[in-house]
């Protein structure tokens, strides 16, 4: 039951504590950022260095260059480890020439202070073991319980040992609790370091329900850090790991502006990013956390985070070596799309000229079947038109010669010499012709209603003909008329017209001759003269 319980308090917690949390993304985007602008911070941080150095020569006395001494020893604890501890021996002499224990306590705690950060475990523990706070005031009995507090839980978490790490998270707590003892109850530093020791003895749920707002008004850079960083490890153990990021990378933002060296935000972010499978934002981590244990001076930090560092670099060059594979697959397989699409493109090419050649066959198949059909119309229309008047005609001189027979007859039967040789003289065969060659007008002008007009256009103005009144065609004209319907033989022309083929020749030459087109080409523009 106490279980369950304890299980329904931490998912409540879970809830509150990353509320209003931004999302991983933007503050993946944000840390990056912060990295990009790391040098920007550090050279903000050595100016007020370099600001506080200059205040040096004025202070001649010892309890001046104790304050100053005590400002960049503060500046430098998180900062750089050499000069740190440069300065934390400073205290100790100046604190020495002082003869004030209350300022020797506090140097001496300040150097095991340096020497704990640095992962001298060994040194420090021997140091601070020779320090007696008592009667010293309550900030720095605070700030000595809590060092020696720190130094008991690092043990703890480098021995990783059944038996002696938990007698030293034990006293740990012990420390801590002296600790709690002087410092105000409900602050910051008060809830943070009880929620620290909650964790530390495995009370997850309590570390939690009193761990401080960090989104709280007035907290300053230093104070996220190591808040988030520890809340970050409480939600990496109760196995809420996406919260867990979100709180390293917080933390590791405000490192990165405070300048604060001395830290282990960038190692856990990249421990959890590469149990994510995020190995590239990993790597980039614990690169950040390697060039801080170095530039701080750090040992312990230094062989820590050089352990994780080839397992993270393995996998990137495995999953580096894993996308070049995909990305030479993908650039075969689209090399092979690109050839079959230029081979498809080559054959679609091909295909579409076959298909344009064939159409323009086609085409011109078909504009040569139209002009046949054309021509065929044409042909029909002067067939019927002419086989209408050869049956009219044949009727007319049927009927003339059936006339002609029955008087013949009548004046044989009468015996009239005289009159029979009379009407076989007053036969006309000119007029005949005639008749003939104005019905044969008559009817070509009915299907080329057009024809004089576009063979004058053929000549010259002075060079046209022109017909005499009651004229349907003349010679010139009937010759080409004869053509145009198809009778191309000189010969049978000349037989129609009653002409020798020598004078049908001489007149076609002749009118060529006048044309405005070559002779050559002369019958073939009669051809192209349309019907109605």
């Amino acid at each position: 039951m106490n279980r369950i319980l304890g299980y329904l308090v931490l998912c409540l917690l879970c809830t509150i504590h990353t509320y209003g949390v931004a999302p991983t993304d933007s503050l993946l985007r944000e840390l990056n950022k912060a990295m990009e602008q790391s040098a920007t911070y550090d050279a903000v941080k050595l100016r007020n260095i370099d600001s506080i150095k200059r205040g040096w020569p004025a202070a001649s006395d010892p309890a001046s260059q104790y304050l100053i001494c005590l400002q960049l020893y503060n500046a430098y604890k998180v900062f750089n480890f050499d000069s740190a501890f440069a300065y934390a021996q400073r205290l100790q002499q100046l604190a020495t020439q002082l003869h004030d224990p209350v300022r020797t306590t506090e140097a001496k705690i300040k150097l095991g202070y340096v020497l704990l950060s640095s992962g001298m475990f060994t040194e420090t523990a021997a140091f601070v073991n020779g320090i007696d706070a008592t009667g010293a005031p309550d900030s720095i009995r605070i700030e000595f319980y809590l060092m020696k507090s720190r130094l008991y839980f690092d043990l703890a978490d480098y021995n990783q040992d059944k038996y002696y790490t938990p007698s030293y998270i034990k006293q740990a707590s012990t420390y801590i609790d002296s600790a709690l003892q002087l410092i105000t109850p409900g602050s910051f530093e008060y809830r943070y370091n009880k929620g620290l020791q909650l964790f530390k003895m495995g009370n997850i749920p309590g570390a939690l329900a009193i761990y401080p707002n960090l989104d709280q008004p007035g907290l300053g850079d230093r104070q996220l850090a190591i808040s988030a960083c520890t809340l970050g490890a409480i939600y990496e153990a109760s196995h809420h790991t996406d919260t867990a990021i979100v709180l390293m990378m917080r933390s590791a933002i405000a490192d990165i502006r405070s300048s604060t060296k001395e830290t282990m935000a960038s190692y856990s972010l990249a421990t959890l990013l590469f149990e994510k499978g995020d190995v590239e934002n990993a790597s980039h981590c614990i690169e950040r956390a390697i060039g801080e244990a170095v530039f701080y001076g750090a040992r312990q930090r230094k062989v820590m985070v050089s352990s994780i560092l080839p397992i993270i670099e393995h996998e990137r060059i495995i999953t580096a070596e894993e996308k070049t594979k995909s990305l030479l697959i993908y650039a075969t397989i689209v090399t092979l799309l690109l050839v079959a699409v230029v081979i498809l493109a080559i054959t679609v090419f091909r295909q579409v000229q076959k298909l344009k050649s064939a159409q323009r066959i086609i085409t011109a198949a078909h504009l040569k079947q139209t002009e046949i059909n054309n021509q065929l119309l044409e042909a029909n229309k002067i067939k019927e038109e002419y086989v209408g008047y050869c049956f009219n005609i044949n009727a007319t001189y049927i009927g003339k010669i059936e006339k002609l027979k029955q008087t013949l007859e009548q004046k044989i039967a009468d015996n009239k010499p005289a009159e029979l040789k009379f009407l076989v003289n007053n036969i006309n065969i000119r007029q005949e012709r005639e008749e003939l060659f104005t019905n044969f007008d008559r009817v070509f002008l009915k299907i080329f209603p057009h024809f004089v007009e576009e063979f004058n256009k053929l000549f010259d103005k002075e060079n046209q003909v022109i017909l005499k009144e009651n004229e349907l065609l003349n010679t010139d004209i009937r010759i080409f008329a004869l053509i145009r319907i198809g009778i191309t033989d000189n010969e049978k022309i000349a037989r129609i017209l009653e002409y020798s083929v020598n004078t049908i020749y001489a007149y076609k030459t002749k009118i060529k001759k006048r044309s405005l087109v070559p002779s050559e080409d002369f019958e073939n523009q009669i051809m192209s003269i349309k019907a109605l």
